[in-house]
C-alpha cells in the first residue's frame, strides 16, 4: 500500500473529497434514523434495535470515530503538501 507521504497533491485532494463525501452520507443517514425513530412506536424501535443490522450500524459508528482521527492526520498531510507546493 502506498504511504501517505508518497501521495501527490491531486491524489490527496481526491482521496480527501471521497472520504468527506462518504462521511457526509453516513451522518445524513444517522440523522434520518433519528427522525424515523421518533415516528415509530416504542415496540417497533425495540424490535429494530435488537437486530444484527442495528449492531452492524452501531459498529460502523464506532469505527467512524477512529476514522475521524485518521482524517485529522490526513488533513495535516494535505496542509503539508499545500505548503510544499
Amino acid at each position: 500500500m502506498e504511504e501517505l507521504n508518497d501521495l501527490d497533491r491531486p491524489q490527496a485532494q481526491l482521496a480527501y473529497t471521497i472520504i468527506q463525501s462518504l462521511l457526509k452520507g453516513h451522518e445524513a443517514l444517522s440523522d434520518l434514523l433519528v427522525v424515523m425513530s421518533h415516528a415509530l412506536d416504542e415496540d417497533v424501535v425495540k424490535a429494530l434495535t435488537n437486530t444484527g443490522e442495528w449492531e452492524s450500524y452501531l459498529e460502523s459508528k464506532r469505527e467512524l470515530e477512529n476514522t475521524k482521527k485518521q482524517i485529522e492526520k490526513f488533513t495535516e498531510l494535505l496542509k503539508e503538501l499545500e505548503e510544499e507546493a
